[in-house]
């Protein structure tokens, strides 16, 4: 059964795991791509730990302490998962995801990143062609494809089962 950790909440790491990175929406108006993906994991049956960098209601990470303890948190559990599932579907005024090419860069050679964005999601052409240069893989451009792509890995480590396609 999948198990949502969302920020500053604590596991502890004994099961698959994976790490939902990418933009994430700074006011309530923006709508997240997590529940999407959430959604996706839930139906191909992933059994484990999804790290969901978001507070489960909404509130501003942006100042003072608390902004760096949730730096702290993100790196703790992007070291420590099986998988990185990182969705960028950048939008220069709303998402513009300038946290998530610091990620990209720390954890591009680290050998779980999966990455994709959307077609149109603009200021993507440095990471398609890092990704496919490091990795050798090519950039998913749906969301439901990056999450099959991510549960492949997870799976061929012996980590889940339930997913057979």
């Amino acid at each position: 059964m999948i198990n949502l950790v969302y920020s500053m909440e604590r596991v502890p790491i004994d099961r698959p795991s994976c790490f939902l990175a990418g933009p994430t929406p700074r006011s309530k108006e923006v709508k997240s791509w997590r529940p999407e993906a959430i959604q996706i994991l839930t139906e191909c049956g992933f059994d484990g730990n999804v790290f969901v960098p978001e507070y489960k209601e909404h509130r501003d990470i942006l100042a003072g302490l608390e902004h760096t303890e949730q730096i702290d948190w993100e790196h703790h559990y992007l070291d420590y998962c099986d998988a990185i599932l990182m969705w960028v579907p950048r939008d220069m005024k709303d998402m513009p995801a300038m946290t998530t090419n610091i990620e990209y860069g720390l954890y591009v050679k680290s050998g779980k990143l999966f990455y994709g964005r959307p077609d149109e999601a603009p200021k993507n052409a440095y990471l398609d062609y890092s990704y496919r240069k490091f990795l050798g893989r090519k950039p998913q451009n749906t969301l439901g494809l990056l999450v099959i792509q991510t549960l492949l890995f997870v799976r061929n480590k012996g980590l889940i089962t339930k997913y057979d396609n």
